[in-house]
């Protein structure tokens, strides 16, 4: 084993327990949410928001976190998620922060082979996070934790929630907390740990600027170890990766929403149209608008 792969592991074993007794304290703390929000999927989403295929939760731990969310009434409307509060996002429905307050939140990334944990403060009228931790594991399918998103995800439709979102919101968070302390002393499993955790954070910022220099930075790795990842993970380079993600948000924005297209490029990532049509008719075989008419 390599004094780096080392390094990584101790980090990675050190992040686990960050995470797992960041959700015990929120276990132990609170007996019960303040309030639980569920997004919706239903409107337009505004530009910049946040939108995946995979469930999320966000727990915000202090202060106030202010979202763009669907509310079944009144429309799109701006909200107050306080400490105490959680929101769950089903798989593609979507918020948008502002960023703009005195704010700390945990989320929980439900991806398909991995469960990613982020932990980002920000200052109010300060333009970056001053705290971010991010670390990922390997999701264990065919177990409860299936269920119990299947169950919030069928919940989220229904009018009336309480008193079964937080049973399931508190299950959620055990188990995860359970995940976390299973013992990691693969250095391949780590090292696929590491990929996984950098795919979900570009599939949850398509629509910014991302490069390899700042996801490097991100993770706390070197750009070439970075490359290096996707080669052996993902078969595959990272400037790749991206792309498939952007065209593949493309698809389905297409497909759900009626954008005109130089708003379909913009939302996912393309600050070129033209360079947008290009690469989509090279991986699809079709222009965006042949495509939006074939589904």
């Amino acid at each position: 084993m390599s004094v780096f792969t080392e390094q990584i592991g101790i980090v990675a074993n050190t992040m686990s327990q960050v995470f797992h007794d960041l959700i015990a304290n929120l276990l132990s703390e609170r007996e019960h949410f303040n309030r639980i929000w569920f997004a919706g999927d239903q409107l337009t989403p505004p530009p910049f928001s946040y939108q995946v295929n995979f469930p999320r939760l966000e727990l915000v731990i202090s202060g106030e976190y202010i979202n763009e969310l669907e509310d079944p009434e009144h429309g799109i409307s701006e909200v107050k998620i306080m400490a105490g509060d959680a929101i769950y996002i089903p798989p593609n429905s979507w918020n948008k922060p502002n960023w703009d307050t005195d704010c700390s939140l945990l989320s929980l990334l439900f991806g398909r082979r991995q469960l990613g944990f982020s932990l980002v403060s920000k200052t109010k009228d300060q333009a970056n996070f001053y705290d971010i931790q991010k670390h990922s594991i390997q999701t264990r399918t065919g177990h409860a934790i299936d269920h119990i998103l299947s169950a919030l995800n069928a919940l989220s439709k229904e009018p009336l929630k309480q008193p079964m979102d937080e049973h399931l919101l508190l299950a959620l968070m055990s188990y995860c907390q359970t995940m976390l302390s299973i013992p990691s002393d693969s250095s391949k499993k780590r090292s696929e740990d590491v990929y996984q955790g950098i795919c979900i954070f570009i599939q949850e910022n398509f629509h910014r600027a991302i490069s390899r220099d700042t996801i490097a930075k991100r993770f706390n790795i070197t750009p070439n170890h970075l490359s290096r990842l996707f080669r052996q993970q993902g078969h595959m380079r990272f400037a790749d990766y991206i792309t498939w993600v952007r065209i593949e948000r493309a698809k389905f924005m297409l497909k759900k929403y009626a954008f005109r297209l130089h708003e379909v490029a913009t939302r996912c990532g393309f600050q070129d149209v033209n360079y947008f049509y290009r690469v989509f008719k090279n991986k699809t075989g079709l222009t965006p608008s042949e495509y939006r008419s074939s589904v």
